[in-house]
């Protein structure tokens, strides 16, 4: 097959362990550019990518697609294979590559201590370094910070095969793609255009659908009603046309009757007519699907600490390694304030929240963290912790999670939760505990659209203390009150300045 295409022909699949089809009779074709794959986290975003890639095989149908594709997970756990070939290369492309992403020479001998943005450089470039006619990317954005997602979208706009792309950074989506595939299992539709029109030209089709579905509704009703009311009309009159109690010499009235249940037999046709009316009425109501959209935006039970301070540090400065060091001024938190902390990859954000845990005045119990990134083990160990409540504790934090945009039955099914839901389950966690400070590194990694657009209302509104490590902008600009910046100086240590947001 042409290498400039990937064909999925009436795709079946569904998990071992899920009751139902993940994808039914999928069809689809993708051409040379980027394909943006939309849709709520657990929906098969992920698992698409993967067939696309062949890391799985469908149960039923035909992929046509390259045995050279190149699949970039979510996850950053491992050290690329191919990490240590291209920083051994010598050819010039190799040596572009690694300065236009910013991969040092010792990435691999530090692969442990590198900040999850840096890794995500990493596993990238060693993708784009393949030049596969295939590549399959999942959340590139993650983790990296604004300058360093820059030149990776410039970076991935030179790549000339075909691509399928799943991210939540909206921009990146409309500045790459030439169509978005939205995905509603167990199907999914096709799209013109980055996700702003792609999101436009759904928008208006579930709309036509909806008028659809109503006029069919409307239309099934009306000969519903029409029915029961003739039903009601030949009931009446043929208990009026009974012989009973006519004598039997009374030839005229007799005739009477069986002249007007001669008559009834053309009434009983009309009513048989309209009964095969109704019956196409409602398949015409059945036929007419709008596939259901979840209720997002949740209220984060969060209370108010009685404390004066959260926490108080002195000016000082900590240790970041390799003879680096982070000065900062004093800081102070109050109970209800709302603060950012930013800064490029590797200037230290992750190793001051450690710091600053180590002094905080809240009580653990409410005490609600959110790490950068999750182990694929400790999401399985989460995900069996929370099987195991009680009816009622499990029930309040599925509602959390389904507010959150995602299928709380589907979640449960899973033996892993993709990145995304098992920060869901997290957060709804926390939510849980009352919290009276909520430090979140990154909250918005991994999470779907509406996932972040409902996190970000729900955050609006909670009553805590925030202390938020993000890369996204237009969520922090939606939240916070005071930025802790932190910034390279001359001699390559990082300073902390503290600005009102």
């Amino acid at each position: 097959m042409s290498l400039n295409n990937i064909v999925f022909r009436d795709i079946t699949f569904s998990h071992d362990a899920a009751p139902t089809d993940l994808f039914s009779h999928l069809s689809v074709y993708f051409s040379r550019g980027f394909t943006g794959i939309i849709g709520p986290n657990g929906a098969g975003k992920t698992t698409l990518l993967q067939l696309a890639s062949g890391f799985l095989t469908p149960d039923d149908g035909v992929i046509e697609s390259s045995a050279d594709a190149v699949y970039c997970a979510q996850r950053t756990d491992e050290q690329p294979d191919e990490l240590l070939q291209l920083l051994d290369e010598t050819t010039s492309t190799a040596f572009a590559l690694r300065a236009r992403l910013g991969i040092n020479w010792d990435f691999s001998d530090r692969w442990q201590s590198l900040s999850h943005g840096e890794r995500k450089r990493a596993q990238i470039g060693c993708a784009l370094w393949r030049d596969p006619p295939v590549l399959a990317i999942d959340e590139p954005t993650n983790h990296i910070d604004r300058t360093a997602r820059d030149i990776l979208l410039a970076a991935l706009r030179d790549f000339s095969g075909v691509a399928l792309i799943v991210s939540h950074d909206r921009d990146l989506l409309d500045k790459l793609c030439h169509q978005c595939l939205w995905i509603d299992p167990p199907g999914a539709t096709l799209f013109q255009g980055g996700y702003t029109e792609a999101s436009e030209h759904r928008a208006a089709l579930r709309g036509e659908a909806r008028r659809s579905r109503r006029k069919a509704v409307l239309n099934r009703d009306k000969v519903r009603r029409e029915a029961i009311k003739r039903r009601e009309q030949m009931e009446k009159a043929q208990y009026g046309r009974s012989k009973r109690g006519i004598s039997s010499k009374d030839h005229d009235a007799k005739e009477k009757i069986d002249r007007a249940r001669l008559t009834d037999s053309g009434a009983n046709k009309r009513l048989r007519q309209l009964d095969g009316h109704l019956s196409r009425a409602e398949e015409a109501v059945a036929g007419a699907r709008v596939s259901r959209e979840f209720e997002v935006g949740i209220w984060l039970p969060g209370s108010i600490s009685r404390r004066d301070t959260l926490f108080k540090l002195p000016s000082g400065e900590i240790a970041l390694g390799a003879d680096r060091v982070l000065f900062h001024p004093d800081l102070l938190m109050q109970p209800q304030q709302r603060i950012a902390v930013t800064g490029n990859n590797g200037m230290g954000k992750s190793t001051l929240i450690a710091h600053i845990l180590q002094h905080i005045n809240v009580p653990e119990a409410h005490l609600t963290l959110m790490p950068q990134e999750l182990s694929a083990s400790l999401s399985t160990t989460i995900l069996e912790e929370v099987k195991s409540l009680p009816s009622e504790a499990l029930g309040l934090l599925m509602n959390i999670v389904s507010r959150l945009g995602s299928r709380p039955a589907r979640l449960l099914e899973s033996e892993l939760p993709s990145p995304g839901e098992i920060r869901k389950l997290l957060l709804a966690l926390g939510m849980a505990r009352l919290p009276h400070l909520l430090v979140l590194d990154e909250p918005t990694n991994h999470l779907d659209l509406p996932s972040v657009e409902a996190l970000e209302n729900a955050l609006s509104e909670c009553p805590c203390g925030m202390l938020l490590v993000s890369h996204d902008q237009r969520f922090l600009d939606s939240l916070v009150d005071e930025t802790w910046h932190l910034a390279e100086d001359d001699q390559r240590n990082v300073k902390l300045t503290v600005r009102p947001h």
